[in-house]
């Protein structure tokens, strides 16, 4: 779970610091944001974003790279790197339209406006949205149910999933088809299906066979 606290979740980079910087200096720094970001999207596990208060610029694009977000209902979401002169660096113009649309993302990015925790549940930017003293306890939730889940099989549908919304059909059907092969040597594949034909409640153990976990 991400979470900046009960009063907000992230504001985005200080614009005092920014103000003087260079081309190359901005050039590193996008390049460490992005990278930052890339990992956060890439861990092999379910991620939430528990959204309270402020998720701008930055704030936000690290809540994009979240595979939900739960809101409070108070909270406010944007991109506004325009009305600085500038563009979202960390990931904004790829994964928000990614999410929500093309269109529906050059609006935001285009005006920079911030929307509501509603307008954004509209838009499709969160999943859901919550009174705000709820948000830590809804996404903490949400992330229980997998706790004792298949964590190789998790992995491998997030995997698939993200890989194959960048490629085209027929690479992102390649991605799957060998990862849900690849499925069939683990230990939680094997508990999984022994308990459905027993009528029995899995019970998905620490493997090492397992390289995911």
């Amino acid at each position: 779970m991400i979470y900046g606290g009960e009063r907000c979740f992230a504001a985005g980079a200080d614009i005092r610091e920014m103000a003087e910087a260079d081309f190359v200096a901005m050039t590193a720094r996008a390049t460490r944001l992005q990278d930052a970001l890339n990992r956060v999207a890439a861990i092999g596990k379910p991620v939430v974003a528990a959204i309270t208060g402020y998720a701008l610029g930055g704030g936000l694009e690290l809540a994009l790279a979240a595979d939900i977000r739960i809101a409070g209902e108070s909270a406010k979401l944007g991109q506004p790197e325009i009305m600085l002169g500038v563009i979202p660096g960390a990931g904004g113009t790829q994964r928000l339209p990614r999410l929500i649309g093309p269109s529906r993302a050059k609006d935001l990015v285009f005006t920079g406006r911030n929307v509501t925790a509603s307008e954004a549940l509209d838009l499709g930017l969160v999943d859901r949205v919550v009174p705000d003293a709820e948000v830590h306890a809804a996404a903490a939730d949400w992330a229980a149910r997998f706790v004792a889940g298949p964590a190789v099989a998790l992995r491998a549908a997030k995997q698939a999933i993200d890989q194959g919304l960048n490629a085209d059909l027929a690479t992102g059907l390649t991605v799957e088809r060998t990862l849900f092969a690849g499925l069939f040597g683990t230990a939680d594949q094997r508990e999984g299906m022994r308990a459905f034909l027993a009528k029995d409640k899995p019970s998905f153990q620490w493997s090492s066979r397992d390289p995911a976990r």
